[in-house]
């Protein structure tokens, strides 16, 4: 799909499953194989969804983005970032702005005009690189869960 620095963002398959595993655990979502292939089946099911890897000049996964279109009765169709990961050893070389770019054009494909995406409040890199691609705070909130 996109391409520069010897680096491919490509729509992610099946095979990229022990990657996408393995990338996950960096951000601490440990997770098994087995765990992130019924994962990885449902959510590439869902035409709402798309995932997105990076790949190296070598053809090894280094990063991936999961990109949700939402359609809510309140608001006109828009995207949102539930994940978005790129390998230690690789950050700094493009890959995560290529990602995003693929993400935004998926979103406006999708009839999205906006692309919104949540990052932890210590994880102060990687706000910085969402600011220098154009991103900014809109909403500080509180994130409420419950185990079911």
């Amino acid at each position: 799909m996109s391409q520069a620095s010897a680096i491919v963002v490509r729509r992610a398959r099946a095979a990229d499953v022990a990657a996408l595993t393995r990338l996950a655990g960096e951000l601490g979502d440990a997770s098994e194989e087995a765990q992130m292939k019924r994962r990885f089946a449902r959510v590439t099911s869902d035409t709402q969804n798309r995932v997105f890897v990076a790949e190296d000049s070598d053809s090894n996964v280094i990063g991936w983005v999961q990109v949700r279109c939402s359609r809510e009765l309140a608001v006109e169709p828009r995207g949102e970032v539930t994940g978005l990961i790129v390998t230690s050893a690789a950050r700094g070389r493009g890959a995560g702005r290529q990602l995003m770019e693929v993400a935004e054009l998926w979103t406006k494909q999708q009839g999205g005009s906006l692309l919104s995406l949540r990052s932890n409040i210590v994880r102060k890199e990687a706000h910085v690189f969402y600011e220098r691609l154009g991103y900014t705070v809109t909403k500080t909130s509180l994130n409420f869960s419950k185990l079911l």
